[in-house]
């Protein structure tokens, strides 16, 4: 009986003091506390040194009265002194948990987030009456600007493309597609200005060639983990050298022919790789070739025409194909962003070599798949099974609109509107359409920011269409991509310490400042006056 209880002490103790808290095998203590801390364990080891010392003793009174004890009272002893060990034990490691929460266990990224006394998307204030103002304020600016905007950009995107194919070779240039609108503009959601359209332009390499795609989740891709979402664009349809015949290392003479060749080889177009705007010694179509052709010939459309428009166009980003800046002669000034692209056989995805609002390009050959289209189509679903005058697109533009505010406080950080859209396309594909009225606002606002907060704070926000069951069959989406796997749009922030600290910075002042920014952007006007100043810079 004795040795048993001795044997369960010291294996308790034992426990106790080979713990891995108690003793880690890292040191991931910062050095201004280790002192304390080893004093401190200095101090716990002593206590288990007294509670040894005790426990010895009362084991040495019961060896005494071990013979007068009879069986039953036995089992109580063990009941007993087993109680205690426990307790004993649960006391110590309670306190070793605590020592090691306050002073071993190091920042991780995660506290960034959960800091006390920092506001969150549950505790921010908002005025119901100014979150009404606002969205009375960007639905009379969209249905009275936005429109004709959208018209005039169209018209000149029109003019413009027509004298671009004028320009080209058709023999010998690439083959320009007929525009389509994507982005916020096209989308009824746009508030900030200055107005920005953007517009994609297919293009094509003339016959015989085209275009052979190797995406990243094809089963023999052999694409970095970082470039998800891309592909890479080979050129197919160049000659091989006719080594072996006789027409490739003699003269035959101009009545005879290779029937191996043919004669219709003698009249068809040959380029080099580089011609065809390919990577040098590789047959992959390269982004910088792309945007270095598409630049040049957009001059040459632009000054075709100039002469027939009342404005300037210039270069808005060197680095961007056909960022255009149009001012007019009363200082207006609307964004224009033509952006050339590959369409993805049979599909409505396309290879963009960038975005120029703001994403950040990949490196060449990688070519950034664009699901835009199918986002589009995804918001024209909802909007036939939402409440009349939802509030879906009213909380998009006060996202948006807060998250550039505090872009020119603060900078610029990681955080992009395209993924607010996409936070806000995974709540309208897994929340009831019934739950986005108007009188929702508050409720819905509240939701976009706390998911975009759970989003930072795991660094996993997935995109919205790629691998997503979800996703109505109406939306026609591609198998290839509703079979992906999942892609993480914050996978960057695993690796870049610094630019998700500045993130989880930019979007806790965000939250701070929102009461301010959307009450300065709708000033409360007596007698219906809050349309008499749409006119003032947003």
């Amino acid at each position: 009986m004795q040795g048993a209880i001795a044997r369960v002490c010291m294996v308790v103790t034992a426990a106790i003091l080979n713990h891995p808290l108690l003793f880690p095998q890292e040191n991931t203590t910062p050095p201004e506390q280790e002192d304390e801390v080893i004093a401190r364990m200095r101090e716990h080891q002593e206590r288990l040194e007294m509670e040894q010392a005790r426990l010895e003793n009362e084991l040495s009174q019961l060896d005494s009265k071990q013979e007068e004890q009879s069986s039953s009272e036995e089992g109580y002893s063990w009941y007993l002194w087993s109680t205690v060990s426990f307790v004993i034990f649960f006391t110590i490691e309670m306190c070793r948990v605590n020592l090691s929460d306050a002073e071993i266990r190091p920042v991780e990224d995660e506290d960034l987030l959960s800091e006390s006394g920092v506001i969150t998307p549950r505790t921010m204030v908002l005025d119901k009456v100014v979150l009404s103002n606002f969205c009375d304020k960007s639905n009379y600016t969209l249905s009275h600007e936005n429109w004709r905007v959208r018209e005039f950009v169209e018209g000149f995107a029109d003019d413009l493309l027509e004298s671009l194919r004028s320009v080209c070779d058709g023999e010998a240039d690439m083959e320009v597609g007929d525009f389509v609108g994507i982005g916020s503009m096209f989308e009824s959601w746009k508030v900030c200005k200055p107005l920005t359209c953007d517009l994609i332009v297919p293009f094509s390499p003339p016959d015989p060639y085209s275009f052979q795609f190797d995406l990243w989740c094809s089963p023999s891709c052999d694409m970095p983990p970082d470039m998800q979402g891309c592909g890479k664009i080979k050129v197919d349809g160049f000659r091989e050298d006719k080594e072996g015949c006789l027409c490739g290392s003699a003269n035959l003479g101009e009545d005879m022919l290779c029937l191996l060749h043919g004669g219709e080889d003698t009249v068809q177009v040959e380029h080099s790789p580089e011609e065809l705007l390919c990577s040098r010694n590789t047959h992959l179509l390269t982004k910088d070739q792309v945007t270095k052709w598409f630049q040049i010939t957009l001059t040459k459309a632009w000054g075709r025409i100039s002469h027939k428009y009342d404005f300037e166009v210039t270069f808005g980003h060197l680095d961007a194909a056909g960022a255009l800046k149009i001012r007019f002669r009363s200082w207006k000034v609307i964004v224009m962003n033509i952006i050339p692209v590959v369409q993805l056989e049979g599909t409505d995805a396309y290879f963009v070599p960038h975005f120029p609002s703001d994403y950040v390009s990949s490196p060449d050959p990688y070519w950034t798949l664009s699901l835009a289209v199918y986002e589009r189509s995804l918001l024209k679903h909802f909007a036939k099974r939402l409440p009349q005058n939802s509030c879906h697109l009213h909380c998009l533009q006060i996202v948006t609109f807060l998250h550039r505010k505090q872009t020119v406080l603060t900078g610029k950080s990681a955080l992009t509107n395209y993924h607010l859209k996409t936070a806000l396309l995974h709540l309208l594909l897994s929340k009831r359409p019934s739950v986005w009225g108007i009188e929702d606002t508050e409720q819905r606002l509240r939701d976009v920011l706390s998911f975009l907060q759970r989003s930072l704070h795991e660094k996993r926000l997935h995109h919205a269409l790629i691998g997503n069951s979800q996703v109505p069959e109406e939306v026609q989406l591609p198998e290839v991509i509703s079979k992906a796997e999942p892609i993480n749009l914050f996978r960057s922030l695993f690796l870049q310490r610094e630019l998700y600290a500045a993130t989880v910075r930019h979007f806790k002042e965000m939250l701070r400042n929102a009461p301010v920014l959307i009450q300065e952007f709708t000033p409360p006007l007596s007698n219906g006056g809050l349309h008499h100043r749409l006119e003032e810079n947003v």
